[in-house]
């Protein structure tokens, strides 16, 4: 099969096929037989329609069309393999369906415009002696007091207090009613409670409120004015100022456990505080350690990644970004939400905005360390993959595991670890003091309150008494099943399953958000099966037409 080849932009290319006289004529005649074989035409059997009446009913043009859709996927798919291309996704006309009807002759050939995605060719200009700077994590060893004296304010004893009144840091029961202060004073929304216990530390609640009840005594009633902060959750209260008339009707103050070898082993396994204290120790320097490790590959990746030379198809950024949303719904799904039902199709198509610059970003690191890999040949023995994959598989006895998929993570993350031993003794690492360098704002994946507003369920008063009051946590949102565009389909006229190309392979380790013990449990889920659903809407469209061949309307259908 004669066929012209164009390099496009994008990783896209070009194909030009003529499809020679003999299949057009084929093609032409099987359409015809079948719609012969399964016609229901008032008046003949099925199966004994006569050619003509067929004719008649459907008209050529239709048949026509029908058999193009035939010729171009067996034409793409003998191309593909004749001239050993890598392609990925669908291909599309480059001249309108209605043109090739017009110049489609059984009989004669025929000549198809078509455009397809291909396996992007990387090329790093530059992979050793690069320089980076990264950021020194060190060990502070407070952190270790800090800690054991959250474990005692957790294990503490509530104390009744007399003689003296509210101080910081007390547990205080209080009835109060909130009403917002201004040129039209009105009551907050949720704003009042009776036998509400807060404790009294700076910071929990909006500013002014702990501030006036310390130095209340016990059945003192007091108005309290406090201010909303500007940037506070629910905007209709942001920046007011507030009055609240508080009663202060119990106190108690907490009393700590003394920090002894009894208190060590109230809290934890060892036996004297002094184990505690040294595993608590090894624990920060570890984490230490691994945050400089972590800071010193981002700093070499930023590095690479800008010696990278590559046009990546939209293809690969599409099913990036399906996959990001995908990992995001699987969150929501094991927080127990209904992600069907919580995800609206404006809510993925928002989401599919937002990933899109961190979706090029992934998949330029992805390819970027592959190329390492390929260059270096760099490569893991199956013994050592098989030793790792035991050792997780003993931490993980008693829990559903795929064994295969394991092994393809571990693999994947041993490559990743020897690409970056690489890098580390061919490039210079500068360390800097933490806070020195200025590291940019992550791009909000995931949906806010005000973007999930119209479309999750958000009452506008707070869930409970204390939302009213205290500055908390902002909601997160869902997810739901776009529609595939029926419209989109008349574009996409085949669909090639090509095999995943080395950079999409690669892609799965560096773009996983799990651990290999957590990616190796079974995916045989109701919730994996609900958000493998969710498809970008230029795929979903393209099924049907690449997948289940239409059949000709008859004259009196389109009428």
């Amino acid at each position: 099969m004669k066929v012209t080849q164009e390099k496009l932009p994008a990783s896209r290319l070009g194909l030009e096929i003529e499809i020679p006289s003999e299949s057009t004529s084929q093609a032409y005649e099987k359409t015809l037989q079948q719609l012969i074989r399964n016609a229901n035409i008032p008046g003949f059997r099925k199966g004994k329609v006569p050619r003509q009446v067929v004719l008649q009913r459907y008209g050529t043009r239709s048949i026509k069309a029908t058999a193009i859709e035939d010729l171009i996927e067996d034409s793409l798919r003998q191309v593909l393999e004749q001239e050993k291309i890598d392609a990925l996704g669908n291909a599309e006309l480059r001249s309108s369906l209605d043109e090739l009807v017009e110049q489609y002759e059984p009989g004669q050939p025929l000549t198809v415009s078509l455009s397809i995605d291909v396996a992007p060719t990387a090329k790093l200009v530059n992979y050793k002696g690069l320089t980076a700077q990264a950021e020194e994590i060190l060990y502070k060893p407070e952190r270790v007091d800090e800690v054991l004296e959250s474990y005692r304010e957790r294990s503490a004893t509530r104390v009744p207090v007399e003689g003296r009144p509210a101080k910081e840091h007390d547990i205080a029961v209080i009835d109060f009613s909130g009403q917002i202060t201004g040129d039209e004073p009105k009551e907050i929304p949720g704003g009042s409670a009776t036998d509400f216990e807060v404790e009294l530390s700076e910071g929990r609640f909006i500013p002014g409120f702990v501030e006036g009840i310390i130095g209340m005594s016990v059945g003192e009633t007091k108005e309290i004015e406090a201010t909303f902060p500007e940037d506070y959750s629910q905007a209709e209260l942001a920046g007011q100022p507030a009055v609240f008339t508080v009663t202060l009707k119990d106190l108690k103050e907490k009393e700590l456990p003394e920090l002894d070898d009894d208190f060590a082993q109230d809290i934890s396994e060892f036996e004297t505080l002094a184990e505690l204290r040294e595993s608590l120790e090894k624990r920060f320097q570890d984490e230490a350690n691994d945050k400089t490790k972590a800071n010193k590959q981002e700093a070499l990746l930023e590095a690479l990644v800008a010696n990278l030379e590559v046009e990546l198809p939209e293809t690969l950024i599409r099913r990036e970004v399906d996959h990001m949303i995908t990992q995001t719904a699987m969150r929501f799904a094991e927080q127990g939400m209904d992600i069907k039902q919580m995800f609206t199709p404006e809510m993925v198509n928002m989401m599919r905005e937002r990933s899109r610059p961190e979706a090029i970003a992934r998949l330029r690191r992805t390819m970027a360390l592959g190329e390492v890999a390929k260059q270096e040949s760099i490569t893991v023995d199956a013994a050592e993959v098989e030793a790792k994959v035991e050792e997780v598989l003993e931490d993980l006895e008693g829990r559903s595991v795929d064994r295969d998929r394991l092994r393809e993570v571990i693999e994947e993350d041993l490559i990743r670890d020897k690409i970056f031993e690489f890098l580390e003794a061919n490039s210079t690492v500068e360390l800097v003091p933490e806070g020195t360098l200025v590291k940019e704002e992550p791009v909000e994946m995931e949906p806010t309150q005000d973007d999930a507003a119209d479309t999750a369920t958000l009452s506008s008063t707070p869930s409970s008494t204390e939302d009213a009051v205290e500055v908390g946590a902002e909601p997160e949102p869902a997810l739901a099943e776009e529609p595939a565009s029926p419209e989109a389909a008349v574009e996409v006229v085949a669909e090639v399953d090509a095999p995943a190309t080395p950079a999409e392979k690669t892609s799965k380790s560096t773009t996983r958000s799990k651990s290999a013990k957590s990616a190796a449990e079974s995916p045989e889920s109701a919730e994996s099966e609900a958000i493998a659903e969710v498809e970008a809407p230029e795929e979903a469209a393209a099924k049907p037409a690449a997948r289940k061949r239409s059949t000709p309307k008859s004259k009196k259908d389109e009428a």
